[in-house]
């Protein structure tokens, strides 16, 4: 497995060995042992998703507050740019952001540490993620970062406004969101 750091280093992009050929491809997706000894991280995955969004949907950016989440993620059918932002107060990086194309054809992965809001923009006409998650989903702690905020300035690769769900819509300014210490 590559392991590449991003501008922000805990925020990792893993790209597994793919084997195929004229009949398919293998790789092999997660291995708790590869996953520790490549990246430092002795994470424990309790919770699987699965979601699909259309194409110009733009998710999050969402956090936990409180039993944040660490998140491996990865698109199996489509593409899209997928995106951290780092809320730990204390860190040198505290505010910024990182961006990465994943797609089901590039095979790369995202590890998103706790501490960080995570979202997406879907580029393809549709797209399916899997993701580990190392807390489970507590609706009562999420929050939710503007996605639009100048003060991040997210570089989000839009052709028109993106599809927005409510909670999306209603997200907060950096100035004005919960972080972590």
């Amino acid at each position: 497995m590559k392991v590449t750091q991003t501008a922000i280093p805990e925020v990792l992009v893993l790209e597994p060995k793919v084997f195929g050929d004229s009949r398919g491809f293998f790789l092999e997706s997660f291995n708790a042992r590869a996953f520790r000894d490549a990246t430092g991280v002795d994470a424990v995955f309790v919770q699987d998703n699965h979601s699909r969004s259309a194409k110009g949907v733009l998710r999050g950016l969402h956090y936990q507050i409180r039993q944040p989440q660490g998140k491996l993620v990865r698109v199996v059918n489509g593409r899209v740019f997928d995106v951290a932002v780092d809320l730990r107060r204390r860190s040198p990086t505290f505010g910024k952001w990182v961006g990465v194309e994943l797609s089901a054809d590039n095979h790369r992965q995202l590890w998103v540490p706790p501490g960080f809001a995570h979202g997406f923009v879907v580029l393809s006409d549709s797209a399916d993620f899997l993701y580990k998650t190392t807390d489970y989903y507590a609706p009562e702690y999420e929050r939710c970062l503007a996605w639009n905020d100048p003060a991040v300035g997210v570089g989000w690769p839009l052709e028109g406004a993106p599809q927005l769900s409510g909670k999306d819509a209603q997200g907060k300014a950096l100035a004005e969101a919960e972080t972590f210490d």
